[in-house]
């Protein structure tokens, strides 16, 4: 089973009653680079940036996931972009920002199982 596929089942509980579980992996597969260069290291490198290193390096090592709130996600990734998924999405750009929110640490998480980040992402 893909890192895609487990946060499908796993958010299909958590996401809001009218947000479509299945729209969850492809948001996400856009927020982390739908395979381009960079990718979820780039993302990584983005929070990083931000100001969010201490979370960012509890979803990478082998510990507990700290959490990450919706608004810093729209602070980090930007208001255009989050807005640009939300619409191309068709859901609510604060509900948005709240789903990155909950599968993002767990994406990174699961993207580094020996606590570090493979170098083909």
């Amino acid at each position: 089973m893909g890192i895609l596929d487990m946060l499908t089942s796993v958010m299909a509980a958590r996401a809001a009653k009218d947000l479509d579980p299945a729209v969850i992996p492809a948001v996400l597969s856009e927020v982390l680079g739908n395979g381009r260069e960079g990718g979820l290291s780039a993302v990584v490198a983005k929070l990083q940036q931000g100001g969010f290193g201490d979370q960012v390096e509890s979803w990478i090592g082998t510990g507990g996931n700290l959490p990450i709130s919706a608004q810093q996600i729209q602070d980090v990734l930007g208001n255009d972009i989050v807005r640009q998924l939300a619409t191309r999405f068709g859901i609510p750009v604060d509900q948005l920002s709240t789903v990155l929110a909950q599968v993002l640490p767990g994406a990174v998480d699961q993207a580094s199982p020996n606590g570090t980040l493979p170098h083909t992402i």
